[in-house]
């Protein structure tokens, strides 16, 4: 299969996204209004604390987001086929940029920033080359099974050029570092050559290989070694490593059943680190309660349930691994978002899609809508 077999009819010919489309239209939007509403919630106390207006994070992301809805309607209205032939090039700009994070000589450009030299700042400009990884992988790695079909089923034919790729791109994510978003690029990648007819025990094999590394790069590392131990006993050391788990926790309990209302949770007042990002779940749930947070459940279900059935309804296998493959990074973003303020994995620097703050993510999300949306729009086109 190619990028360009099944002729799909332009895009000014066809008759819409379909009742999959519009769904997943309708619960964005709502998403993302409410998502800034509670942004604004949770960063007020930080921005004026920091001496900027209290809207500021706030208004920042929402002039971020006509450029993510423009990006999410425009790749919806492409030929998704497009992708293919763009694939390589993609991921070549994705690893040039991870360079740039990574190269001694490159601070001007790629700062250090709370230890970790994860951005690219260029003027007003600031960008995480690894969310652009993100996106460029998933659309390379269903280029790459379609084009490899029954040699997916062989280990070295088949898996050894995505090992290599995701490898290499990983490599430079955890140099950064950024070990979590390293393995969930990696666990992303697996989950679509599944769909596409990979063999499960091929991953589950190699993962188990692989274990002995993993445990040496959090074992080796004090801080990465310290977080494990935060994280099976939070209150060991609830002034130091745990800090931020136990507020968490306290955030999360203080909720109760309807939350303490709108704007009121007293966590964000300075407690929790990093109230409008990394724990942006944990301010809403010490707010909305545990109803509200059934409600936030609910509605990224509803985002796995649309996602799933436009890959259903793709006309061809590419379509269909790229919509799975954007459903499971904005559904699986949120569920390890949600890990991390319940104190299930350690904090990971995983953003609630739609909801954090950070521009960066902000424009995934749009690309990954964008892309859902045309695939719906081709699915649609040929019923």
């Amino acid at each position: 299969m190619g990028a360009g077999s099944g002729a799909l009819t332009s895009p000014a010919e066809r008759p819409g996204v379909g009742p999959e489309g519009r769904a997943l239209v309708a619960l964005v939007l709502v998403l993302l209004v409410f998502g800034l509403a509670q942004l604004y919630s949770a960063s007020v106390h930080k921005a004026t604390a920091s001496g900027l207006p209290s809207h500021a994070f706030a208004l920042r992301q929402a002039l971020g987001l006509p450029i993510a809805l423009a990006l999410a309607f425009g790749l919806g209205r492409m030929d998704y086929r497009r992708l293919w032939s763009a694939a390589w090039p993609l991921v070549g700009a994705a690893l040039a940029l991870l360079l740039l994070t990574v190269l001694p000589g490159a601070e001007a450009v790629a700062p250090r920033i709370n230890g970790a030299r994860r951005w690219l700042v260029v003027g007003p400009i600031v960008f995480q080359p690894a969310e652009l990884a993100k996106f460029a992988v998933l659309v390379w790695t269903a280029m790459l099974t379609v084009k490899k079909g029954p040699r997916l089923r062989s280990l070295r034919r088949g898996l050894l050029p995505f090992l290599v790729v995701w490898g290499l791109v990983a490599s430079l994510v955890v140099l950064q570092p950024n070990f979590s978003a390293a393995v969930l690029l990696v666990g992303l990648g697996a989950l679509t050559v599944v769909a596409g007819g990979g063999r499960l025990a091929h991953f589950v094999a190699l993962g188990l290989a692989a274990a002995p590394i993993l445990w040496f790069q959090v074992s080796g590392s004090g801080y990465r070694w310290r977080r494990w131990l935060a994280l099976l006993d939070p209150a060991r050391d609830p002034t130091g490593i745990g800090y931020q788990l136990q507020q968490a926790l306290v955030a999360v309990g203080s909720g109760g059943w309807a939350g303490v209302g709108f704007g009121q949770s007293v966590q964000k007042l300075g407690f929790l680190p990093e109230p409008h990002n990394d724990f942006l779940y944990a301010i809403f749930a010490e707010e909305w309660g545990w109803l509200g947070t059934v409600v936030l459940v609910l509605a990224f279900a509803g985002l796995l349930l649309i996602g799933y059935r436009i890959a259903w309804r793709a006309p061809d296998l590419f379509g269909a691994l790229l919509a799975i493959g954007m459903t499971n990074l904005l559904v699986g973003s949120f569920a390890l978002h949600l890990a991390v303020s319940l104190a299930l994995v350690p904090p990971t620097g995983v953003i609630l899609p739609f909801f954090s703050y950070g521009r960066s993510g902000l424009l995934l999300a749009g690309a990954a809508v964008g892309v859902l949306l045309a695939v719906a729009r081709a699915g649609y086109a040929q019923r």
